[in-house]
């Protein structure tokens, strides 16, 4: 049998990490797509050996506990203990009291008494520590007061590699002050259809962007055995997210089906994956979404044959809420065909008692091989072992936790605001009315402008970035410390000795900045059937108009998880800036706005569409591009 062996280079070179290997077989070509990965993070004899044991006194009950995630909402610290649950989670818009803005240190309590119950030996339970999870995907973004960093789009128009880094290191912070040790993050997602609601989850259309940004996004969160800071104190366990071609379903459709061969398959939605398993990642989400008619929860090929055998990985596989239920004779209390495919640990937010049970019943019948449920079981205690979680004590006890000043710490935001800054791409700059003489009289307007909710999109502080029936988006007070647009550009003009000016005298302004884009929105619920931006009776719109008939020079600031077709308000706008989804520090966007120092350096991670029907296939700029002046050399 001839085999063909070559090495993919320079991946992690500067860390020493070994490289991705191939070795492909004639034989082999239902597999012949996908790499063999050697992480960083190799099998210890010790840790297995502790495995071993542990497996040997386990119950069936214990081990299927093991493999089950509840949300806190749904579990007691008590229920926990007495099920022998190996995680919980906090869902988005889930909090440890009541409100969104109660006091930051419920979170740490919180903690404390899940990690307390899992230890107690009490009635023949086991002293294994329960794990937490979050989905603190743009900075720790359920807790008010947090550093929220642009979503994952506009990181991709910064491509800023080393910045990643940082955003991680400062996210794995945060959560750490708060006692928990997990966060659903990164999403190697490569959107290729625009009209999918996660669209902003994506740096890029570009496979390349995304496997660069989360590779070191993740060694930001858990860091890495060659800079000796693998899960210390101060980091936090990762998942590398959704496995596999989330981002490529047909028509954008979230949770659809993405028809593809098996080599595109891996070379457009395969990349973020062979450089996070091979920076260390210890958890894998798997996708709602299916390749070629089958759920990805229930693909044995892909979570089994490809993912853990093939490309090596041995972290554990984690579902996404009620994922299971979506594959066929499946439900959200039973899925024996997940648990075969490869799922290790199921998030079951509130059905979690009665998928227990009848776990514990297929196991018991046969129909779930007690081996696979000794393989999940190893894969979720290896994790843990590996995190320090057998020998770290209380979460209160750790490093950072409680240390409420970190939260939002100006440091913190400091890079972020850097993060805004790189992230803002500009379109049109006609007759260089950017960047803004900040002595000048300045009128600001528009929606988007003095808005928190609108400036940090979906996943900030709730799950949608509003009420899910009433539409209404969160109050300002759960934006604690946000810097808006407007009070960022009213702040600099001010104390360069500009005017602001107010809608009464319009007319008078030297320069107007309209702020306005799509309102916030997460997964489905953001799904569209076309990019165009309804400009017809928008009142936004209606400003740049009258802007327009006053020849007023106008600069509009476009906030969106996305490009969207805005054609007119492009035309009738002497400067247009995207500037995506940029979170809790406005005065980024001051920063370039007002000042030639930093100037754009953005640059489109996705097509921008022309507005049209088929907005989706029809383009006004190509990835990659931005406005350049003339004026503007050496950019």
């Amino acid at each position: 049998m001839t085999r063909n062996t070559f090495v993919i280079s320079g991946m992690m070179a500067a860390l020493g990490v070994c490289a991705v290997i191939y070795s492909l077989s004639t034989s082999e070509a239902a597999a012949s797509s996908w790499p063999v990965v050697r992480s960083p993070i190799q099998k210890d004899v010790a840790i297995e050996s502790k495995i071993d044991d542990w497996l040997a006194k386990m119950s069936v009950e214990q081990k299927v506990g093991q493999m089950i995630q509840a949300e806190i909402k749904s579990i007691s610290p008590d229920d926990a203990a007495k099920y022998h649950i190996g995680s919980v989670l906090n869902g988005g818009g889930s909090w440890p009291t009541d409100k969104a803005d109660g006091p930051l240190g419920a979170w740490l309590s919180m903690a404390n008494l899940f990690h307390g119950a899992s230890m107690d030996t009490g009635d023949g339970r086991l002293a294994i520590p329960i794990m937490w999870g979050t989905d603190a995907v743009h900075g720790h973004n359920n807790v008010v007061g947090a550093t929220i960093f642009p979503h994952n789009i506009g990181l991709g128009a910064a491509n800023n590699p080393a910045l990643m880094r940082d955003i991680g290191t400062i996210t794995a912070r945060e959560v750490a002050v708060t006692g928990i040790d997990w966060t659903f993050a990164p999403t190697v997602a490569v959107a290729q259809d625009a009209r999918w609601g996660r669209t902003y989850e994506s740096y890029s259309s570009d496979p390349k962007i995304v496997a660069e940004l989360s590779k070191e996004l993740l060694i930001g969160l858990q860091g890495h055995p060659a800079l000796d800071n693998f899960l210390s104190e101060q980091k936090i366990i990762a998942t590398t997210k959704h496995f596999i071609g989330d981002g490529g379903t047909q028509a954008g459709d979230d949770q659809g089906d993405t028809v593809m061969s098996e080599d595109d398959l891996f070379t457009i939605h395969g990349q973020g994956y062979v450089q996070t398993i091979g920076a260390g990642v210890q958890t894998v989400m798997a996708s709602f979404s299916s390749w070629n008619g089958d759920k990805l929860h229930g693909n044995q090929y892909l979570l089994t044959d490809v993912l853990k055998t093939r490309m090596g990985f041995d972290g554990f596989v984690i579902g996404d809420w009620n994922g299971h239920a979506q594959v066929d004779g499946c439900s959200n209390i039973s899925c024996a065909q997940a648990v075969n495919a490869g799922v290790d640990m199921f998030m079951v937010p509130e059905d979690w008692k009665a998928f227990q049970a009848n776990t514990v019943s297929q196991v018991k019948s046969g129909e779930i091989p007690m081996a696979r449920i000794d393989d999940a079981v190893r894969r979720i205690l290896r994790v843990k072992y590996r995190a320090g979680m057998f020998d770290s004590g209380k979460p209160s006890a750790h490093e950072l936790a409680g240390r409420a000043k970190l939260i939002g710490h100006d440091n913190h935001r400091a890079v972020a605001r850097q993060a805004v800054r790189e992230s803002l791409v500009l379109l049109k700059n006609d007759n260089d009315v950017l960047p803004i003489n900040p002595k000048s009289k300045v009128f600001i307007a528009g929606s988007g402008a003095d808005n928190p909710a609108i400036q940090s999109g979906g996943w900030t502080v709730t799950w949608q970035g509003r009420d899910q029936v009433s539409r209404v988006m969160n109050p300002t007070s759960y934006y604690k410390n946000h810097i808006t647009i407007a009070q960022s550009l009213t702040s600099a003009v001010k104390s360069a000795g500009g005017t602001l000016v107010d809608k009464t005298d319009m007319q008078s302004a030297d320069v107007a900045v309209v702020v306005f884009g799509e309102e916030p929105y997460a997964e489905s619920d953001g799904d569209l059937t076309s990019l165009n931006f309804d400009l017809a009776a928008n009142k936004d719109f209606q400003i740049l108009q009258d802007l327009k008939a006053k020849n007023i020079p106008t600069v509009t600031v476009f906030i969106s998880g996305r490009p969207r077709g805005v054609d007119a308000a492009i035309d009738i706008s002497d400067a247009f800036v995207a500037a995506w989804l940029p979170g809790s520090e406005g005065g980024g966007v001051s920063d370039v706005l007002l000042d030639n120092e930093y100037g754009f350096k953005g640059r489109l991670p996705f097509d921008w569409p022309a507005s049209s029907d088929n907005a989706a296939t029809t383009y006004r700029y190509k990835r990659g591009y931005s406005y350049v002046s003339s004026t503007q050399s050496g950019r």
